[in-house]
Order: structure tokens, then sequence, then C-alpha cells
């Protein structure tokens, strides 16, 4: 379900330029099939994939957002582009939006017994350089920033990028009077000393922090943290889901997996 508020937000109330973001939006998801990627759609590489990206949902932060980690640094983008083509990724990218809206984001609001409808992305830049921006990466960044921006405004919460070194920071504060400082307010850079900050707002208590972030977890039974897809959308089945993000009211109906 798609919620017309976060759209009038993004243009900053400003009702013609929402319609046009709204109405682009609508178009945009009759081309692209996006209303039944979720079913139709089958990405049969994910786990060749994501042995090149690693990348997935893990948990949910104290507020009860799900958390989303990215490891840009460990990107392959050569052997990427042998097991999948950048169409196919920019549709699995997609379905995983679709999933985040349809599932994750109303499991979440059941759990945390309040709406949920925005992320907590970390981004972990660790080796990342500028010699790793080549022209496919370019493509990708730009296609899928392209996608998130016009077409799912104001689903970011907080973005944590970690590792970031020196070269990365000077180039942060290089590009950040460009950006909107609404979004830049958002994402937190942060260098190799990260975890106690992660840790302010993810609860080690529940598992929700990688090993490899410095948490305990480590999802073994599921092929690894960023395979599992750990969640309250896990345990949690939807029956019947009616959602209604506004600035009053949110309706959920979901059943527990019998």
């Amino acid at each position: 379900m798609v919620n017309s508020f976060r759209f009038l937000k993004a243009r900053k109330f400003d009702i013609e330029k929402a319609k046009l973001m709204w109405t682009n939006m609508l178009q945009w998801r009759t081309d692209f099939g996006t209303d039944s990627i979720i079913k139709d759609f089958n990405f049969q590489e994910r786990d060749e994939v994501l042995q090149n990206y690693p990348q997935g949902y893990h948990g949910t932060d104290k507020e009860g957002r799900p958390v989303y980690i990215e490891r840009l640094g460990l990107m392959n983008i050569d052997k990427l582009l042998e097991v999948t083509t950048l169409d196919r990724y920019v549709k699995y990218h997609v379905q995983e939006f679709e999933k985040s809206i349809a599932f994750r984001c109303p499991a979440c609001s059941v759990a945390a017994k309040r709406p949920i409808d925005r992320g907590v992305t970390i981004l972990d830049v660790e080796g990342v350089s500028l010699r790793n921006f080549t022209k496919p990466v370019q493509e990708v960044i730009s296609q899928l920033q392209k996608i998130d921006n016009n077409y799912y405004p104001e689903t970011l919460g907080e973005m944590f990028v970690i590792n970031a070194g020196p070269r990365f920071r000077l180039l942060w504060h290089i590009l950040k009077p460009f950006l909107d400082p609404e979004t830049t307010s958002k994402i937190h850079v942060l260098g190799n000393n990260y975890q106690g900050r992660l840790l302010e707002i993810i609860d080690e208590c529940n598992y929700s922090l990688p090993d490899f972030l410095g948490g305990s977890c480590t999802c073994e039974n599921d092929g690894g943290c960023l395979r599992s897809d750990k969640g309250p959308w896990r345990t949690l089945k939807t029956s019947t889901v009616n959602v209604i993000f506004s600035s009053f009211s949110l309706h959920i109906s979901l059943s527990y997996v019998s």
C-alpha cells in the first residue's frame, strides 16, 4: 500500500509538486510491474548475489524499526554482474522495498504497538575508495537512488555510515552542503569506533546486532545474519493487513503463525 502523506512531506507540502510526484510514481509502478513483483519475480540467484554484495535485513532497533545492513566495501561488481544483470538486481531491490512496506513495517508496528513506516540503514564502507566507483557501480547506485528518491520517499529513519576513512569523510563534507538538510540530519558518518553509537539505538539483548558489527548474533542456522531476514516479520504471518499511515491513525490486522 502506498502512503500519499510521504509524497506530500517529500515535496514540503507543495500540493502540485506532490501530485506530480504521485502521478509519476503510479505510472512507474504500472510500467515496472511493481504491484505484483513480490509474487511474480523469482530472484533465484539471490545467494550468489549476497556472496558478492552482502546485504540484508536483520532485526530492529530500540524504536522497533527494521534494520537494513549493507557492506558496500565487500561488493565485487565484476562477479556480481556474472551471476545477475543490472536489470534483475534493480528488480530485486524493488521487490525488497515492497516486502518492507507490505510485511516488515506492518509486523514491526504490531510488535512495537505503534506505527512503524521507516527503517534504519547501516552502510559499511570499509575499504571503499574512489577506485571502487567504476562505471558499473555508478550505474547501479544511480538507478537505485532514482527509484528510492522518486518512488519511495520518506522511508529512511536514520542511516549510519560506518568505517568511514579520511577520504570518505572529506568527500562527505564536500557533498553535504548540496544535499537537503533534512536528509543529511538523518545520516551519521562514523569511523571504526562505531559500536558504541550503534548500541545506543540497537538493543544487544535481542541479538539484533551481528557479530561483524560488534554484536553477538551469527544466525548460524540461517546461513549468516545477512541471509536470515531476521525480525518480527518472520514470526508474524500477515492474514489481513489494512494499514493507514497518516498523521492521525494506523490500523493493522495480523494473525500469528499457527
